[in-house]
């Protein structure tokens, strides 16, 4: 197969309201950048990726203004009030060169630490079949169901249970339509694989690193900012 170049949406008009930061939590700096530059760098940094679209709020007032990376376009558009709506708006503004067969890939504004080797590994995975696939990780804890004031009820299995990770690669066509459809139903679908699962696909799970870490605590962004330190520190020496 040729290595045709692939596109990357990044879903950004969340407010970030369960972080509990003024400034929404894709703009907050770790390792001396924000974690959307991060995100961006990581995505366009690789060779198949042409260009990024980034789905902002309509009132964002803390966008860079970046519109190019790595000598490739970076474009934005008016996201919505859910993932699902800011994913089908950036598919919608694509520019018109990127055919329904062009490989996308959606990926957290807050997910920093993506690793160039899970992308060249996802992106294989997702040019193998048409349903696509997504970059996941074994549940290895033991899971627990709770009651209402959390206490233990039960012990679940955790045998064949995955964390959906991002990016998540589809076919551009393909995932609209998967959106558009779950829009219509009423449902609200969490992530891109839900949406083609309701379809009918089956994506294939690609096993990514764990520290490709979504930053949703303060907790989480302290991780986040170690990791990132670690990686530059290992560049230098």
């Amino acid at each position: 197969m040729s290595a045709t170049r692939l596109w990357a949406v990044i879903p950004a008009a969340g407010r970030g309201t369960r972080f509990g930061s003024e400034v929404p939590k894709q703009y907050l700096e770790v390792a001396g950048r924000t974690l959307i530059a991060h995100a961006l760098e990581a995505l366009l940094a690789h060779p198949r990726v042409a260009g990024a679209m980034v789905a902002l709020s309509a009132d964002d007032a803390h966008w860079s203004g970046c519109s190019e990376l790595h000598g490739k376009p970076v474009l934005r558009c008016a996201g919505g009030g859910e993932r699902a709506d800011s994913v089908l708006a950036a598919l919608h503004a694509l520019p018109a060169e990127v055919s329904d067969d062009t490989l996308v890939l959606v990926h957290d504004a807050a997910r920093p630490n993506l690793r160039g080797e899970d992308l060249d590994r996802l992106i294989a995975a997702a040019e193998a079949q048409a349903d696509g696939a997504i970059l996941a990780a074994p549940v290895r804890d033991t899971l627990k169901r709770a009651d209402a004031v959390a206490h233990i009820v039960a012990t679940e299995p955790r045998e064949g249970l995955w964390r959906a990770l991002t990016p998540q690669a589809f076919r551009r066509g393909s995932l609209t339509a998967a959106l558009e459809a779950a829009r219509a139903a009423g449902v609200a679908v969490t992530d891109e694989a839900m949406a083609m699962e309701r379809m009918g696909a089956r994506p294939a799970l690609v096993e990514g690193r764990e520290d490709n870490l979504k930053v949703t605590t303060p907790a989480d962004l302290a991780l986040v900012e170690y990791l990132l330190n670690l990686r530059l520190s290992s560049r230098t020496q």
